[in-house]
């Protein structure tokens, strides 16, 4: 068993996301010794799915509703795919997006890294994609593509 302190420092959230989360009712039969929370491997476990549904960016009444599905058996095994099905996309969305954040910044590296060798912009600034070095190329073709 955890105490609320160990368990903020385990997962380096404030103690008050912790009580927060057990007021929305996140850890159902959570035990308490004369007030005080203890965390077993159960929270545990669960305190790590709920850090992933909301870095996945789902809200926490949905998380909670999740949490919910769980407690009331292999009946919601469906809804509870259903969920992650849905995350797993948006967070394979955000993924694209961030590569293609990633692909500019490492083609402005390029840019940078030439244009201060060459002393100006003038080379690159009249440079085609195709004159670029192909792992370059296909970062700015990726950056330069299309927007959402």
């Amino acid at each position: 068993m955890y105490s609320i302190g160990q368990v903020s420092s385990l997962f380096k959230l404030p103690i008050s996301t912790l009580r927060y989360y057990d007021k929305e009712g996140l850890f159902p039969g959570m035990q308490r010794d004369s007030g005080i929370r203890r965390f077993s491997e159960k929270e545990l476990d669960a305190l790590r799915v709920i850090e992933c549904l909301k870095k996945s960016g789902l809200e926490i009444k949905d998380i909670k509703q999740f949490m919910e599905w769980c407690t009331q058996g292999s009946a919601t095994y469906p809804q509870r795919r259903e969920l992650f099905l849905k995350q797993k996309a948006q967070v394979e969305a955000e993924i694209q997006r961030l590569n293609r954040v990633l692909d500019m910044i490492n083609y402005k590296c390029w840019y940078y890294e030439q244009a201060i060798k060459d002393g100006n912009e003038d080379r690159l600034a009249s440079m085609a994609p195709q004159d670029m070095p192909e792992e370059i190329r296909r970062a700015y073709e990726s950056a330069h593509g299309d927007r959402e």
